[in-house]
């Protein structure tokens, strides 16, 4: 409990961040250049303005010149040899990057190539403000483009393609698994702790003295309001002060990530009836294979926070720690009755299309503010940590050579249906409707997950997955209770606190309680 307790303030917090962040995806390409050897490059672009052709044998020539020295902003910028037939490297920044595409089409040039410290996301901005733009426009990495002068020299020609895709993108079989698997564990759990709950819980003065300290675990339907107001507040104050806010929600994450990780592997070592020597100190008594526990979780965290942008096994860990931090909530947080359910569902969905879909309509550079936030800026390298990332299984493919090729989906895609998913399977358990209700939602979201995949592929565009997830798992949820006949109880959830009696006789994993012992609150 006094665990709960610490990791309950930061994990809320996190909680507001993680669901800033849609299913979305890179659009990769390869550059591949030539002078004093060759060498492959991984660039992003924008498909929807630019068409590359699919293999190197089509795609042709272009001199490769370097303006990192300018920003190409204005005309005077472009140098008196001039750009015509050149594929021109700038960097980012001083003006907008379709401002010096505009610049370098004037010169002549055939391609921009914008080199920046960060190319997690494809260029994107309003292109109908520079409607006759029509040059390709990339982003390259400025540590590529620094190597492909020290490996080819100086006199370097480029040709860009992009290989066609398999129709089937494995990471999302990946992605499926892990979210499927968390939200079906997490409301397990929850389950699990309401019976130890109902049989430990004999004694109606020790209910309510252990009700009051588990009062703040719960979210009422004045909470969920307050919460999603909160969120708002926050995806606004990261859009204008990301380069500050995104460490204090990286030490956020390590620490609610270190504690729930702790709590879950505490959960599975406390069964096994090994290693229970312990230790006092000033009158309190610990097992050591705790304390090795407790070790072990803050040297992965630590682990993690200092190689957190090694694209090549970093993820690893961070999917390890998000998979731990969204079980632990799941089973921690609790929504009384069905009612906070379709409150805070609805009320995030509304949140997230609002954030996706409207914002592009607000933003000056006609962008999204969270796929702006998802992406961070542009020459900030630190992300926010609160995605399950899953590169592209591509290692025999041309395409290896982007190293983040990757496909990332929020912890709130994860959390805030399996909160619903958690509160039906405690309904099951005080019943006693054999798991129905648990296992038709926990369907419902994996048949959501298919489907926003299915439209991701379709559209190629980042979505907000609890567009998707939210009316597959509340409509199902409803229809149970209405066919069971129980949606006045599930709409107002139970009250379990003058029970004096609990019928643990005819199955001691699922047990029955009578209509006499449910008390609608």
């Amino acid at each position: 409990m006094e665990q709960q307790r610490w990791t309950a303030p930061a994990a809320a917090a996190l909680l507001r961040a993680l669901l800033l962040l849609p299913l979305t995806a890179a659009q990769e390409a390869i550059l591949h250049a030539s002078g004093n050897g060759t060498k492959d490059y991984c660039m992003l672009y924008n498909p929807h303005w630019t068409e590359l052709p699919s293999t190197l044998d089509n795609a042709h020539s272009i001199a490769l010149m370097n303006l990192t020295a300018t920003s190409l902003c204005n005309l005077s910028d472009i140098p008196p040899y001039g750009i015509k037939n050149k594929a021109v490297v700038v960097p980012w920044g001083h003006c907008h990057f379709l401002e010096k595409a505009k610049i370098a089409q004037k010169g002549g040039a055939e391609a921009l190539l914008v080199a920046n410290n960060s190319v997690l996301f494809p260029p994107s901005g309003n292109r109908s403000e520079f409607p006759d733009v029509k040059l390709l426009v990339a982003f390259i990495s400025y540590k590529d483009f620094k190597d492909m002068n020290q490996t080819l020299g100086s006199n370097v020609t480029i040709q860009m393609y992009s290989p066609v895709w398999p129709n089937f993108d494995y990471t999302m079989v990946v992605i499926f698994v892990i979210a499927v698997f968390t939200v079906a564990l997490g409301g397990y759990w929850s389950g699990l702790i309401e019976m130890e709950n109902l049989k430990v819980v004999t004694n109606i003065e020790d209910r309510e003295t252990k009700n009051k300290k588990e009062e703040y675990l719960t979210f009422t339907p004045l909470t969920v309001i307050v919460f999603v107001v909160i969120c708002c507040v926050m995806i606004v104050l990261l859009y204008f002060f990301y380069k500050y806010l995104v460490y204090v929600m990286i030490a956020i994450f390590c620490i609610a990530s270190a504690m729930s990780l702790y709590n879950c592997l505490a959960a599975l070592i406390c069964k096994i009836p090994y290693g229970q020597c312990r230790i006092v100190c000033r009158g309190r008594s610990t097992e050591v294979r705790l304390i090795f526990l407790a070790a072990l979780c803050i040297a992965v965290v630590v682990v993690w926070a200092v190689f957190r942008n090694e694209d090549r096994w970093a993820w690893i860990l961070q999917d390890i720690l998000g998979i731990a931090f969204c079980l632990n909530l799941i089973k921690t947080l609790k929504l009384p009755n069905f009612k906070s359910c379709v409150i805070l569902l609805g009320l995030l969905l509304l949140y997230d299309v609002f954030f996706v879909f409207i914002t592009p309509f607000i933003t000056k550079n006609g962008e999204s503010i969270m796929i702006e936030v998802a992406a961070g800026p542009f020459g900030n390298n630190e992300k926010l940590p609160v995605v399950i990332r899953v590169p592209k299984l591509i290692s025999f493919s041309v395409m290896s050579v982007c190293l983040m090729p990757v496909s990332v989906l929020g912890f709130g895609d994860i959390i805030v249906p399996g909160l619903l998913i958690a509160y039906c399977r405690r309904f099951d358990i005080h019943t006693g409707s054999s798991s129905i209700y648990y296992i038709s939602s926990t369907i419902a979201y994996a048949v959501g997950m298919v489907l926003t995949f299915v439209v991701l592929v379709l559209m190629k565009k980042g979505q907000p997955a609890l567009l998707y997830l939210v009316p597959c798992t509340l409509i199902t949820a409803s229809i149970v209770a209405w066919r069971r006949k129980e949606m006045k109880k599930f709409w107002k959830g139970t009250n379990y606190q003058t029970m004096n009696h609990l019928d643990y006789s005819t199955n001691e994993e699922n047990p029955v309680l009578t209509d006499e012992q449910v008390v609608p609150q």
